[in-house]
């Protein structure tokens, strides 16, 4: 632990994105898995205008940027083996660019079924899937999936789905998160409460359902972590935190690890406050979970999870002025790249020199996506509750 407390609260800024001309929340991050030739790797940053930056991991130089237009894009990451950039659209489709060419049209269009609204998305490990998430409308809620693998006619195109789970969400499919290594699992999250862990392999909706995990309010964010990653954990609009062990699905022992209604209320941040769940971070080398939160300085803090709950290991701050809302560690370099609701985008390296900034001022901006942000009721779980 002693190591990456000190790796985390020695990290510096090392560089900062220069503001944009139209200051916008950054909501997500993910870095491409593939090195452009003499250039490095490049950053897909998520704003809140309904658009996708791409920059230069080293200099933060935005180098272009992607309109959702008609829909407003939500969720980014790249490929696993490719330069290609993924998000899902208002608009009924999840759609692909090329992250090296500037262009207004992707490369490729997933469509899905009349009336859809995708608010979520992932594509496994091998990038042969893509499943998304729909808001919930008249009684459905769907997972919708595609067949990502590329030929010669993909390009000109739309793909239509391959078909969707309509069964086991009842609100708004919030989170869609693939495993990181088995191509078939899949776990998503919902405003339902509930948190569903799938085997797509299987020939049905109902064999494929392998648990159902209630985290008793709207979820936020999901992901893998443990041994095989062989556990999920997941954190609420209202900053709650859940981790559960499906090693223990088919064994007498509970699954549930931990469960934190709010964590706001039993944690005690060695600095300053903490405001928000950011998100979650497991270090494969050393098998731990950590958790990200924030405060609405900007300040930012690190929390190793246990069974016995949640402690604080370390903070960062003199970045951002506002509240962070995306992160992405980048486990080669052991880097770590922030974006938040002053507009900026920064770079932590440790054992850097650190770069003197002129201290941005108070860029907080009235964000678009508050413009669609539904409030949901906190007990749409029992509907389902199991």
């Amino acid at each position: 632990m002693e190591k990456i407390e000190e790796m985390f609260a020695g990290l510096h800024i090392v560089n900062r994105s220069l503001a944009p001309k139209e200051p916008t929340y950054l909501l997500g991050i993910d870095t491409s898995k593939t090195v452009q030739a003499g250039k490095g790797s490049l950053v897909a940053v998520l704003c809140s205008n309904g658009s996708i930056r791409i920059h230069d991991k080293e200099t933060l130089n935005i180098l272009r940027e992607f309109s959702g237009y008609p829909g407003l894009l939500s969720g980014v990451k790249f490929g696993n083996s490719c330069n290609s950039v993924y998000s899902a659209s208002t608009d009924g489709t999840v759609k692909c660019w090329d992250a090296r060419v500037a262009s207004e049209k992707p490369t490729q269009l997933f469509k899905g079924y009349p009336s859809n609204i995708f608010i979520s998305f992932d594509i496994n490990c091998k990038d042969h899937v893509i499943c998304a998430g729909t808001e919930k409308v008249d009684d459905d809620a769907l997972l919708v999936f595609w067949d990502a693998r590329i030929n010669s006619q993909d390009f000109s195109t739309a793909r239509d789905p391959l078909g969707a789970y309509s069964e086991t969400h009842s609100d708004d499919v919030t989170q869609v998160c693939f495993h990181p290594n088995n191509p078939n699992m899949v776990v998503s999250g919902s405003t339902d409460g509930l948190v569903n862990v799938f085997d797509i392999s299987a020939d049905d909706e109902e064999d494929a359902l392998l648990a159902t995990c209630n985290s008793a309010s709207s979820v936020s964010h999901i992901g893998w972590s443990g041994k095989d990653y062989k556990q999920i954990y997941c954190m609420t609009h209202d900053e709650g935190f859940c981790w559960w062990d499906l090693n223990h699905l088919d064994t007498d022992e509970p699954i549930t690890r931990l469960n934190i209604q709010d964590v706001r209320e039993v944690i005690d941040v060695k600095e300053g406050n903490l405001d928000c769940l950011i998100g979650g971070l497991y270090h494969e080398k050393m098998n731990k979970l950590f958790v990200v939160g924030g405060a609405n300085t900007g300040r930012i803090h690190l929390m190793s999870c246990t069974t016995a709950g949640l402690a604080p290991v370390a903070s960062l701050e003199g970045g951002h002025t506002a509240t962070v809302r995306s992160f992405c560690w980048c486990v080669q370099d052991d880097s770590l790249l922030t974006g938040g609701e002053d507009a900026q985008l920064l770079l932590w390296k440790p054992g850097a020199v650190e770069k003197t900034f002129t201290k941005k001022g108070g860029m907080k901006v009235v964000s678009s996506v508050h413009q669609r942000v539904r409030i949901h009721s906190s007990h749409s779980y029992k509907r389902r509750k199991r």
